[in-house]
């Protein structure tokens, strides 16, 4: 892997900075449905040769990757092209976000139109160096799109991946964060006697 730099830091806390994500309430409404996606991503990553998607074409996949390898990019740790992240919003767009889907499509068309009116020498955005990506991306941050794709991009890079999302803990060495539990059984007197705490598995993150 390529050494930790400083252009690695800024474009990540440029790209990661903008605030009200997700709020713990969106959380708990739609984590049935999360988990179902996290599945689906976990699935595709297992297999050898390229999946198919369910909602977007090859071509808008290929660009939605791109965007979300430079929200999380990759350098001194994976980043979301590693975790397959374009597999978890192709499964939201096709379930639990379908309402979401003909506005992110709108809005995906209108990111493609744009990129090509202000690149009409280039290829689509998947295929001009990364520094070409990051400029456009510059300039479209604060659309309603862009946040849509920020949202979706760390929702898959940083759930458990018990669920399937953020692949091996991709998500998590990246913050720095171990997954081991500060304390021991019993609880509390009112639960000394429950046998049925499991931590999750370690080999999961291997």
């Amino acid at each position: 892997m390529n050494p930790p730099n400083d252009r690695d830091n800024s474009r990540r806390s440029f790209l990661l900075s903008s605030g009200g994500l997700l709020s713990s309430v969106w959380i708990a409404a739609q984590w049935p449905a999360i988990t179902a996606a996290a599945h689906h991503a976990d699935d595709v990553s297992a297999i050898p040769a390229p999946a198919g998607f369910e909602f977007l074409g090859a071509a808008e996949a290929a660009d939605v990757e791109a965007i979300c390898a430079q929200i999380v990019p990759s350098g001194a740790t994976p980043g979301a092209r590693e975790a397959h992240a374009v597999y978890f919003i192709d499964r939201a767009m096709a379930t639990f976000f379908a309402a979401w889907a003909a506005d992110f499509r709108s809005g995906l068309g209108e990111f493609q139109t744009g990129f090509r009116a202000a690149s009409p020498a280039t290829a689509t955005f998947a295929r001009v160096s990364s520094d070409q990506q990051l400029a456009y991306l510059k300039t479209v941050d604060r659309t309603p799109f862009f946040e849509t794709m920020r949202t979706l991009t760390v929702l898959g890079m940083f759930c458990s991946p018990k669920y399937g999302g953020n692949f091996r803990g991709i998500g998590w060495t990246m913050m720095g964060f171990a997954d081991q539990h500060a304390f021991t059984p019993p609880f509390g007197y009112y639960d000394r006697e429950y046998s049925g705490f499991v931590p999750y598995p370690t080999e999961q993150h291997s």
